[in-house]
């Protein structure tokens, strides 16, 4: 396994982060897998040194916690030698006041979620989305409180567009708060919007970039069809999938990708991940997997190193997209 500062922290991550949203509770969605199916996920991530592990309080409405806190324990990892990240903002109930980035929201997130994942604290807390209830001044004032309670040891950021990620590391700034050090955005071949801007700002700010959906929901695995939907019950029960992808283009560069895997002995989903990590400003793509074998293949994909002519058939049939993701 390979290892990196995230952003311009001392703290270090295993190249691949392991997403915990696949696991959890099939009550919140179909295709998430229980504890004891997800044993040999965390297992299998474990023996390959992935130390970096990202969960949030609304997977499975805090199962997906319960499980990663608990299968850790299981495997007796040292709570030091493991990144543990989850996030807040999103409706975890009817209540008004469950969700959001309010002060009492983050206050009462963080606690429910340490108890979920039985720690003390977890090593990065990130807001989810952005919230246009609540000024951000408020949401940076209580995360940094939530820093200096020892909850956290870090704070990221999630999808959001660049003017705004950049407003909150201002008022970080300006009050001398605790300032994001990540960002987690939607990013991979067939959706690169994130070049235009936020790509850009985290650079010169010297942001980490933890990518979601770098194999953009299984759309490579050639399992998709065109319209929507596909062969595997994750396929057909996604609909956000179908929200973000599906376009021709979109089709168009995966049969690429599935070109440039023959001469590498690989799957289209792995030179996917290849070419995120390719990008030398990339620090961990959170990989999501529910079979062993593509896990397998994601640590494989480590180890493929893509030409130049092979990135620019990958990349020449892009074509922009609107923003999604997020809004």
């Amino acid at each position: 396994m390979q290892y990196i500062n995230l952003g311009k922290t001392g703290l270090k991550v295993s190249r691949l982060c392991l997403g915990m949203m696949t696991y959890g509770s099939k009550k919140w969605r179909e295709w998430v897998l229980d504890e004891e199916q997800a044993k040999p996920f965390v297992k299998r991530a474990l023996e390959a040194g992935i130390n970096f592990f990202d969960t949030a309080d609304v997977y499975s409405l805090g199962e997906s916690e319960k499980v990663t806190g608990s299968l850790l324990r299981h495997f007796g990892v040292k709570r030091e030698n493991i990144v543990v990240a989850t996030k807040v903002y999103q409706q975890m109930s009817e209540d008004v006041n469950d969700r959001g980035l309010s002060r009492k929201h983050i206050m009462d997130s963080i606690d429910n979620s340490l108890k979920r994942l039985q720690m003390d604290y977890v090593d990065l807390y990130q807001i989810h989305r952005w919230d246009y209830n609540t000024s951000i001044e408020e949401t940076m004032e209580a995360l940094n409180d939530v820093v200096r309670a020892g909850k956290a040891r870090y704070i990221g950021a999630s999808s959001m567009f660049a003017w705004q990620f950049m407003k909150a590391l201002h008022i970080s700034e300006m009050n001398g708060w605790a300032k994001f050090v990540s960002m987690q955005n939607h990013y991979n071949l067939v959706y690169r919007e994130e070049e235009r801007e936020m790509i850009p700002l985290c650079k010169d700010q010297g942001i980490g970039l933890i990518p979601w959906s770098p194999m953009a929901r299984g759309f490579f695995a050639g399992n998709r069809k065109r319209g929507g939907g596909g062969e595997t019950t994750r396929a057909q029960s996604d609909s956000f999938a179908d929200q973000l992808y599906f376009r021709e283009h979109d089709f168009v560069i995966a049969e690429r990708a599935a070109d440039v895997a023959k001469s590498h002995n690989a799957t289209a989903s792995q030179i996917a991940l290849a070419w995120v990590l390719s990008k030398p400003y990339i620090t961990a793509p959170i990989i999501g997997s529910s079979k062993i074998a593509h896990l397998d293949q994601a640590i494989a994909a480590l180890e493929i190193k893509l030409s130049e002519e092979e990135v620019k058939q990958l990349e020449e049939s892009y074509q922009p997209h609107p923003i999604l993701g997020h809004s």
